[in-house]
């Protein structure tokens, strides 16, 4: 017989394994056998969809390496005009989608565009796999900044003032002390960043360059064949388990870099020098954001009566309710798994909590197809019995509704408020509950009285970073999307395949502005480096 409690961590280990189970149907898709597609696929497009992620990858980590670690070493180690200001300002990429950057850089480059007007000499093609590579590396080098700067931040200034007294020169203490100090770090911020590129679907799709995630939308739609959909969907799957493995380690030997009494005080810039640095490092920026949020605005101005159409009125409604709901879902489950596991840390309740958060890994097209093959499938279960007993059939009630928008984004984003809430809930001393027992409060009265006053700030955090991320997800919405129903971020997609990149920015401004929110949750980052934010720790 199970005890009470040994039965509540049973149910939240279901809890879990239902939520991962379009995870692990696209894992499961080769049980069965190849799809008959798969050995064309295989002969014709696949060596194309591998050749171009890997370009991507290679291109989008070797971009992110160089501006990230070097912008992290600039702010960390010189002080010169500006540095203040820039320490933040570098992560304000991050609220950029890089589909939207795409967006706004095929239009200035374009002949009749601002840049190209400006300037007397024709600019090349961004529209390429170089292009597309350039754009995520713009939006994605914040990762290895933000990670890799709070790395330099903790080390010992005894170690660098060693080495300098046996003769190492800047450049050589750099490569020999810093670097491998702070290469955990770095490799997680890397591990991050690939996930990313691989996972990207809107700039590939809009430049036309053939990849993984773009394959899988094809395959779906353009051969009718979910199975093999699935399967190539397990392709990318294993990369990112391989990414996701990686950076775990990385994370586990981050104890070499522990922070120590005194930390190197940052050392002074000639006026020259400390200008020239400034204005390098404000480069990506500019380009990450500040010119694609200026050009976004003056296409958006001539449009702003639009704000109040019926139009763009039900775009935003659908998209804040996805969002909201999605929030509201996934800091509720979050705050359930983490919560149990405090109350009793056994292996059921640990393992769902690591099931649970494995959905920031899988890329939204992933996602989508499991979810349409699980919910269909409930769907049509649902309709038989029904039929069967008489009762009129529903149809599509969840792989038809927002229901399964809102699920894919769920177990997407839940890592967040797992994580962050974790974090929140370690900062609590367990005394804390034991004093709350001892006055004979029942768990669900502690956590109401106790536990939830002392994480308002955790739990608003995940929510509102949970909430801007949905807003800005694009592959999960374009494919599980009901009919006739759009989302910001589907629209500005829709407009932009079109060539109408003027109407389309408004939704993408829209979308940037809301991702200024989660930048400065993450300035707080900056600010005490060894608190990291629970959307960089993913």
């Amino acid at each position: 017989m199970f005890s009470l409690p040994a039965l509540r961590s049973l149910v939240l280990l279901l809890l879990a394994l239902a939520l991962a189970t379009p995870v692990l149907v696209v894992a499961g898709s080769w049980l069965a056998g190849a799809s008959p597609n798969w050995g064309h696929l295989s002969s014709t497009v696949l060596p194309s969809y591998l050749r171009h992620s890997l370009f991507l990858a290679l291109f989008t980590g070797t971009g992110t390496l160089l501006i990230g670690v070097a912008a992290a070493w600039a702010v960390s180690r010189f002080r010169f005009p500006g540095r203040r200001v820039l320490e933040w300002a570098l992560l304000l990429p991050l609220a950029c989608p890089a589909y939207l950057i795409a967006y706004t850089w095929t239009g200035m480059l374009a002949s009749e565009g601002a840049l190209q007007q400006a300037l007397p000499l024709p600019l090349p093609d961004i529209r390429s796999p170089a292009g597309a590579g350039l754009m995520l590396t713009l939006v994605l080098y914040p990762y290895v900044y933000l990670m890799t700067r709070a790395a330099f931040v903790s080390q010992s200034a005894v170690a660098l003032e060693v080495a300098r007294t046996l003769g190492a020169g800047p450049w050589r203490r750099f490569f020999r002390v810093a670097l491998p100090l702070a290469r955990p770090a770095i490799i997680a911020g890397l591990a991050l960043v690939l996930m990313e590129t691989l996972a990207d679907y809107g700039t590939v799709a809009y430049f036309g360059v053939p990849t993984l995630s773009t394959g899988i939308y094809r395959t779906w739609f353009g051969l009718g064949d979910a199975m093999a959909a699935a399967q190539l969907a397990g392709v990318l799957l294993l990369a990112m388990v391989v990414l996701l493995t990686l950076e775990r380690r990385a994370r586990k030997e981050r104890r070499i870099s522990v922070a120590s009494a005194r930390a190197a005080a940052p050392l002074p810039l000639g006026r020259g020098p400390g200008l020239l640095l400034a204005a390098a490092l404000w480069l990506p920026v500019l380009l990450g954001f500040i010119l694609p949020a200026l050009q976004l605005l003056v296409w958006s101005l001539p449009r702003w009566r639009d704000l109040a159409e019926p139009g763009f009125l039900g775009l935003l409604g659908t998209s804040l309710l996805i969002a909201l709901c999605t929030a509201l879902a996934a800091t509720g489950l979050g705050l359930l798994l983490i919560w149990a596991r405090r109350l009793r840390r056994d292996r059921p309740r640990r393992l769902a909590a690591g099931l649970a958060g494995f959905g920031y890994a899988v890329p939204g097209t992933v996602l989508a197809v499991g979810v349409v093959l699980v919910l269909a499938s409930l769907d049509r279960g649902l309709n038989n019995l029904l039929a069967s007993v008489g009762l009129p059939e529903p149809g599509l009630l969840f792989s038809g509704t927002l229901f399964a928008v809102v699920f894919a984004c769920t177990v997407r984003f839940l890592t967040i408020p797992i994580q962050g809430l974790d974090a929140g809930l370690q900062n609590l001393s367990p005394n804390l509950d034991n004093a709350a027992r001892s006055l004979g409060t029942a768990s669900l009265p502690m956590l109401r009285r106790v536990h939830l006053p002392l994480l308002r700030v955790p739990l608003a955090t995940s929510a509102l970073l949970v909430f801007v991320d949905t807003l800005k997800e694009l592959p999960a919405a374009l494919v599980l999307r009901p009919f006739n129903t759009n989302t910001l971020a589907v629209r500005a997609f829709e407009l932009a395949s079109d060539e109408r990149l003027a109407d389309a920015a408004l939704p993408a401004l829209t979308i940037l502005l809301a991702g200024v929110a989660p930048v400065i949750l993450l300035t707080r980052s900056i600010r005490n480096p060894h608190q990291e934010s629970p959307h960089a720790d993913h």
